[in-house]
């Protein structure tokens, strides 16, 4: 059963591309923009959020990562400082995305443990078996087959090896909510459309949060791709949830 985020496109009113695609041209877009806006809309949370989740995947001391959807590499940069020797590879669909990754990467004198290509989370370029730790920051609502995708994760890590994904979510409580949509709907959508002129693409945002399975949903997903251990951990009043997995 395909989860409804599968059906919600940044593009949605210009037919003729699949989500794919139009997510592709969608971070392409907003690639120069894309760190000042994390930076903005999290109000600076989202480096508490990616400490917290570099910290579980580093306690198993993994020594090959693959970051899905790296975008512009703050996980695998905080990855590799993170676990000393790893090698981090880190794929996404967005070649001006990665672009600027590989800026950073090597502004922080890690190109020699960090590798980035363009590719497709449905279509790994890997072997089975290739990688002790996956991890997603902010990137499995964008696929456009969730099961698959991490049916295609769960291919190329080794028997063990942890699957880590931070993702934001709704809030549940009745008094944190209202001020969550608020915010989500119509202060986002207005700061996107000045920093990054795209405002399509921050119209999307809120609207894919709101359909990507959450909670007990998402490991539910999780453990019908092969996973196993699967766990979630909301954080901020639910505004993000860092899931966990693990291969068998």
């Amino acid at each position: 059963m395909a989860a409804d985020c599968e059906n919600i496109s940044p593009y949605s009113n210009e037919p003729g591309e699949d989500k794919t695609r139009q997510v592709r041209r969608m971070f392409d877009s907003i690639a120069p923009a894309y760190d000042l806006m994390n930076s903005l809309m999290s109000f600076w949370l989202h480096k508490r959020w990616l400490r917290k989740a570099v910290k579980a995947v580093a306690a198993a001391r993994p020594g090959n990562v693959l970051d899905v959807a790296t975008g512009t590499a703050d996980v695998a940069i905080a990855l590799a400082r993170s676990i000393e020797s790893a090698e981090i590879t880190g794929i996404d669909l967005s070649e001006g995305m990665i672009e600027i990754g590989r800026k950073k990467v090597e502004a922080a004198g890690l190109d020699p443990r960090i590798r980035l290509m363009q590719a497709d989370c449905l279509a790994l370029p890997f072997d089975a078996d290739s990688f002790d730790a996956v991890t997603v920051a902010y990137g499995v609502r964008n696929f456009q087959d969730l099961l698959a995708g991490y049916k295609e994760m769960h291919r190329v890590m080794r028997p063990g090896a942890t699957l880590t994904v931070i993702e934001l979510s709704t809030p549940q409580s009745a008094i944190v909510r209202p001020f969550y949509n608020f915010y989500s709907g119509c202060i986002i959508p207005l700061v996107g459309r000045m920093v990054s002129r795209d405002i399509s693409a921050y119209r999307y945002l809120p609207r894919s949060i709101a359909a990507v399975p959450q909670g007990t949903a998402m490991t539910d997903l999780m453990a019908e791709a092969g996973f196993v251990d699967t766990s979630f951990r909301p954080l901020t009043f639910g505004t993000v949830t860092i899931y966990r997995a693990r291969k068998a």
